[in-house]
């Protein structure tokens, strides 16, 4: 009796216990507890503390509410033009209804699993290979739908399903690879080329603006230097004039005569035989006339008898010169007459004639010398 009271207390201490454990329920947040009474469900715990009939009600089942993320293993599937290729699908669910989720499915998860892989295998089966690789978002959406439509009765959402990976067979990869390094030697051979034909257009537009700055340069410089030639034209010419006129001047102040004009006209001789090309030369007519004219000059002086009485013969300046001689006396005889020329053009228009200043003019009253007869005495008329 001493040992029985004591226990009697720690049996019912630990009763008491026992109770309040299966009395007193908590569940994590984000989890929902799934109460059974007597094997059939009652009710759903919510997360917190809960509370229960002891000994008669019983969580079954704990279900997660969080979002979560299923990775299937790669799934062969045979595309439209009959090539198998592997895919890896990725899901995204939530359970939105814990009963349904326990008492709808035995294995929620292993049922998405199968029901994405049939799905995927409906999908893939009407594309080819090429579409199947560039349309994912095509197949996650119809993915989506197909899941949505048949987990909706299982208390479960999809909210996204990925393809994480489309790996068609070896030799597929090989050809693949092959054609898109051929795609890129193609791009890359028309950028070359595309950079080829911009490089000669550039050049060809340099090379054309350096030949139209080259000719302006060029008719810049040629109008330059023709505008040096004409100012030097104009400025020899200016230069000549002043040398003619200044010429003029002093054969207009030193009065020539006859016999001056003849001197000068006989040192022009030795120029016209001047020149190694000159094997022949032919005097002029006109050496008799200025032979005259400087033995005219020599008889006026001293010892020398002299016509007096008769008038002074005048200088013709305006005497052709023959043309039917040697080149050097055809020169000779062009720039004499182009200075006797100026000078007359700048001779005074208040002397009336074309003789030299000092040569003789007829006195008033006096006539021109008759002709005389061949063998007559002028004496004696």
């Amino acid at each position: 009796m001493e040992y029985g009271l004591p226990i009697l207390l720690l049996l019912f201490a630990a009763l008491v216990v026992l109770t309040l454990a299966k009395t007193v329920k908590i569940v994590p947040q984000a989890r929902a507890g799934i109460v059974e009474r007597f094997g059939k469900y009652r009710t759903t715990l919510s997360a917190g503390l809960n509370v229960v009939t002891p000994f008669v009600d019983k969580v079954r089942y704990t279900i997660d509410l969080r979002e979560q993320v299923v990775s299937f293993p790669p799934q062969p599937v045979i595309t439209e033009d009959n090539l198998v290729v592997s895919i890896d699908t990725v899901i995204y669910f939530q359970v939105g209804n814990p009963v349904a989720a326990t008492y709808e499915i035995a294995n929620y998860i292993q049922a998405i699993e199968q029901l994405t892989m049939t799905t995927l295998r409906n999908i893939i089966g009407g594309m080819t290979l090429e579409q199947s690789l560039t349309s994912r978002d095509q197949i996650n959406t119809a993915l989506r739908g197909v899941l949505d439509e048949a987990t909706g009765k299982w208390g479960i959402r999809v909210n996204r399903v990925e393809l994480k990976g489309i790996d068609p067979p070896p030799s597929i990869k090989d050809s693949m690879e092959k054609q898109m390094r051929a795609d890129r030697d193609k791009r890359a051979a028309i950028l070359t080329a595309e950079g080829s034909r911009q490089g000669a257009i550039l050049t060809a537009e340099g090379e054309k603006q350096s030949s139209i700055l080259t000719a302006e340069g060029d008719r810049e410089a040629l109008i330059l230097r023709a505008q040096a030639d004409r100012e030097a034209s104009i400025l020899r010419a200016q230069g000549e004039a002043q040398a003619i006129q200044t010429v003029f001047q002093a054969i207009h102040d030193g009065a020539p005569d006859q016999s001056l004009l003849s001197y000068q006209y006989l040192q022009m001789l030795p120029k016209i035989a001047e020149g190694e090309s000159n094997k022949m030369w032919i005097i002029p007519s006109e050496i008799g006339d200025a032979l005259k004219g400087l033995g005219t000059a020599f008889g006026s002086s001293p010892g020398i008898p002299q016509d007096s009485g008769g008038p002074r013969k005048r200088v013709d300046l305006d005497a052709p010169v023959v043309s039917d001689r040697p080149e050097g006396l055809s020169e000779a005889q062009r720039e004499v007459q182009e200075a006797i020329a100026s000078a007359r053009q700048a001779e005074p228009k208040s002397r009336g004639s074309g003789a030299l200043p000092g040569a003789a003019t007829p006195e008033p009253g006096a006539g021109t010398p008759e002709s005389t007869p061949p063998g007559e005495d002028p004496q004696a008329r």
